[in-house]
Formats: structure tokens, sequence, C-alpha cells
């Protein structure tokens, strides 16, 4: 068993759409794994903004998910270079001197939700579950 738990930051710009989606999912997703004791999850931004935008969080109420009371933030250097792996969102301003060496980053290219319409931003919350699934899906097989 491991000690030090598996530290994943989910990082954009804003910290205000997908970044958000992501976390939720993640959250979710260490729940439904029993992962609660092995899993630290972060989320933040690079330049937040005050709110989650309203489309996300109408199309994550869709899925069963209330972000109503989450409020964007700041991720720092040092929280991401104490991190294992962080997904940035497509929007990424992280510079590889923030991160770190030993932090496995994943670039998801996702689209900005922010102003689409809803089925666009339904396609990006249903592609943000299935990298999320997949995330866990690697590190929770390694022993």
């Amino acid at each position: 068993m491991v000690d030090d738990p598996i530290r994943v930051a989910f990082v954009c710009v804003q910290n205000a759409g997908r970044s958000q989606m992501s976390t939720a999912f993640a959250e979710r997703e260490r729940d439904r794994r029993g992962l609660e004791d092995r899993v630290e999850i972060l989320t933040g931004g690079t330049h937040p903004v005050d709110h989650v935008h309203e489309v996300v969080l109408e199309v994550m109420n869709e899925a069963g998910f209330d972000l109503s009371d989450r409020t964007p933030r700041e991720i720092t250097p040092a929280e991401l270079r104490s991190c294992d792996y962080v997904a940035t969102m497509g929007c990424s301003t992280l510079d590889v001197g923030d991160v770190g060496a030993d932090v496995d980053v994943r670039e998801w290219a996702l689209e900005d939700p922010d102003g689409k319409e809803f089925d666009r931003v339904r396609g990006i919350r249903d592609e943000i579950e299935q990298r999320v699934i997949g995330l866990f899906d690697e590190f929770s097989s390694v022993p």
C-alpha cells in the first residue's frame, strides 16, 4: 500500500468550466472506486474568474452534479509540483518550470464551454467524463 496519496490537478485559465467539470467527475470516480484515502484532487486556474460559467452549472446539473457552491481559485506552482498528474484543458498557460519534470502532464485540448450552445457543452462534458474515467483506469490499476 502506498502511503502518499496520488495527487491529481485539473487546471485551466479561468477554473470556471472544463477544470470544474473534470474535478466533479474525478471526485465521483474516486468515491465509486473507494479511493478516498488514496487520491487527492486539486483544481485551479492561472487567472481564475469570480464564478463557474452558468452553462457549465446547467449541464452538470443535468448530469446530477451541483456545482453552484464551487468558486474558481488560483493554483500555485508549489501545488502543481506536488502532483503526480496534472491535466490541462487546452488553454494551458503553464510554464514547464511551474510543474516540474516529475509530474505527468496531460494536455486534453478541450474546447472552452464559455458562450457555447448547450448541446456543444454537453459534448464537452461527456468527453471530460470519459477522459477522467480513463485517467483513473490508468492509476487505479497500479498496485
